[in-house]
């Protein structure tokens, strides 16, 4: 038996978040009506939301020893994420962010400072450790360590998962070539591809990628295709009242990993990472509104879906 489901090497973050009744003009002023801070990231938030649906999560990528990587360590510790992989640094910090959060219109913008070195360390954990994880989680944060990983992983036959937002990072081509399941948003998508249509996005996609493609597309749901299909897939998104779509993403390729992890089939994968996706939104914050497994089972029952 493996030691983890999911090894996950990206980005972790400590987000501020501002909440406000409406977004400042330029040069404009406006209150704020509350403010938290929470723990986020691509890959941080997507291990929290795989915890909590049951997943044996570890985290292996660079952490300092300042106030915001110590954070990081207790919210993750917190979650029952194993941190013997991390890699310690001096130089090493979390990515620090401010979500301003529009409470009327459900947007959020991101203003985010990266003051140190994050995301996956170039050498490390080493390949042994790597072997030990079922799913292996990776982002554009730290892309030499994460390149490495993806290969060390897609050649021992374990399914590499990506969350990908930028393209202007090194070897971005490189990673594609070992990722097996490639999740990304719909701008995203259009921006890679060229294609307004994103049904048209993802056909493009998976004929470069190495298996599964899902574009996410918030409110409207998902679009997916692989081996098997003739064509793409549009799963609708639940409908649910917004209170705050931080971090919804991050869930959906977090539930996604864990549900991979469990050997569920694509369609339940997908059912499972937009109930998951879909409950966070009804709940401010990047985090703190991840559901666990019993609240993502009771949610699907009462929409008469099946895990």
């Amino acid at each position: 038996m493996k030691q983890w489901d999911i090894l996950g090497l990206g980005c972790a973050a400590v987000d501020d978040l501002l909440y406000v009744e409406s977004f400042p003009q330029p040069d404009g002023k406006t209150p704020v009506v509350r403010a938290v801070r929470q723990c986020g990231g691509l890959t941080a938030t997507a291990l929290v939301a795989a915890a909590r649906l049951g997943a044996r999560c570890a985290y292996g990528a660079l952490l300092g020893h300042g106030p915001l990587s110590q954070y990081v360590e207790e919210t993750l510790i917190k979650e029952g994420i194993d941190l013997d992989p991390v890699v310690r640094h001096p130089e090493a910090d979390p990515v620090h962010s401010t979500i301003i959060v529009d409470t009327l219109r459900h947007t959020r913008s991101i203003l985010f400072h990266i003051g140190g070195r994050t995301g996956a360390h170039d050498m490390l954990p080493g390949a042994e450790l790597i072997r030990q994880a079922q799913v292996l989680f990776v982002d554009h944060y730290g892309m030499t360590g994460n390149l490495r990983a993806a290969r060390i992983a897609h050649e021992s036959g374990i399914p590499v998962v990506a969350d990908l937002e930028r393209q202007n990072v090194p070897h971005f081509a490189e990673l594609l070539e070992w990722v097996d399941h490639l999740i990304v948003s719909a701008d995203f998508a259009r921006q890679l591809t060229g294609q307004a249509n994103v049904a048209e996005a993802a056909l493009q996609l998976y004929q470069h990628a190495q298996g599964t493609v899902v574009i996410t597309c918030g409110d409207e749901g998902c679009i997916y295709h692989a081996s098997g299909y003739e064509k793409p897939v549009h799963r609708p998104a639940f409908k649910v009242a917004v209170a705050d779509t931080t971090g919804c993403g991050d869930v959906f390729h977090g539930a996604y990993a864990a549900a991979l992890a469990q050997s569920m089939d694509l369609e339940e994968r997908i059912r499972l990472a937009s109930a998951a996706a879909a409950i966070k939104a009804t709940h401010e914050g990047g985090q703190a509104g991840i559901p666990n497994r019993a609240t993502v089972e009771a949610f699907l029952r009462k929409r008469d879906e099946r895990l």
